[in-house]
């Protein structure tokens, strides 16, 4: 028996324990037939739950008070489970009726346990192949966002970025701001703090870049991983001065971030997309070598190693 018939196998056979009558049967029908038998044989009949909550009576049971754990009725089973009990007197049947009262009781309490059953096990099929469906589309959206997306940060890996860049040149989506950007000393963080560390400082920064978008109303941003400490950001539409903001936003964050350990400083090149016949290849190119101009600024900028070295002191 494979995984999945016997978790469903487990299923029906655990869950009957939360049905009640009420969700395997037409409580009006069922007593619409208690009531007949009732008037036509004058066989009294009471029906309560599994605990003995009385759910219909027909017939004389004043006072009557069911015992389902000492003197319990006719059970109605399901799964070996009991779902409910019936109690019947036969005090005012005819004599010359009593054979016939008793095999259409008899007849009626076994119709009901097999419609119980049958209920419950379409009940239990249909959530079973729902919950299956959910989980394939579950499964595969994340093979989907695996192959798609950086494990790392969630923000799309290289292949479909370029593919994104791709269709934004089919598309001529222009003005688009092509940004690049670089984290400052990622390789003295991965040396000094080890793997984890840095790569939570590409996450922090992974994190900035996609909420600072979301902030500057971005829907349709681009980001992607390019390589380890490099994301490549396409703002499709934004104007000049946008792209700007955008590109000191990230900056300024990423300035204003506190952690003992890590500082996420950036180095930011960011060029206009506008001519529909210039490739985007060019225009990145364009837009890494405004990065690196922006690096040697930061990284000669007074004041910056001691700020990248700080958490060495308090090791």
């Amino acid at each position: 028996m494979n995984n999945k018939k016997m978790a469903f196998a487990q299923r029906v056979n655990q869950n009957s324990k939360n049905y009640f009558p009420k969700d395997l049967f037409d409580l009006e029908a069922a007593g619409a037939v208690l009531s007949c038998m009732h008037t036509t044989f004058g066989v009294d009949a009471l029906m309560t739950d599994r605990h003995g909550a009385i759910i219909m009576s027909y017939g004389d049971f004043e006072g009557f008070v069911p015992d389902v754990k000492n003197k319990p009725g006719t059970k109605i089973r399901v799964m070996g489970r009991t779902v409910c009990h019936i109690y019947a007197k036969y005090h005012h049947v005819a004599e010359e009726k009593m054979k016939e009262a008793k095999a259409l009781l008899d007849a009626y309490i076994k119709t009901l346990e097999g419609f119980s059953e049958k209920s419950y096990l379409a009940s239990e099929q249909a959530v079973y192949i729902d919950e299956l469906e959910q989980q394939v589309e579950k499964d595969a959206y994340q093979v989907k966002y695996s192959e798609q997306n950086d494990p790392l940060t969630g923000v799309l890996n290289r292949n479909y970025f370029m593919s994104h860049m791709r269709q934004l040149a089919e598309r001529e989506v222009v003005p688009t701001a092509v940004i690049c950007v670089n984290i400052n000393d990622w390789k003295f963080f991965d040396s000094s703090f080890g793997e984890e560390e840095s790569d939570r400082l590409v996450l922090t920064v992974a994190n900035i870049l996609r909420n600072k978008a979301q902030e500057a109303g971005f829907d349709n941003a681009v980001i992607g991983r390019i390589e380890g400490d490099v994301f490549h950001v396409l703002l499709p539409l934004a104007e000049e001065d946008e792209a700007k903001r955008y590109c000191d936003s990230i900056q300024e964050a990423c300035d204003a971030f506190e952690d003992e350990k890590l500082v996420p400083s950036i180095a930011v090149g960011c060029v206009m997309h506008i001519n529909v016949e210039e490739s985007y290849r060019d225009v990145l190119s364009d837009a890494e070598y405004a990065m690196l101009e922006n690096k040697f600024e930061i990284k000669n900028a007074p004041g910056y190693r001691e700020r990248i070295e700080k958490g060495i002191k308090k090791k």
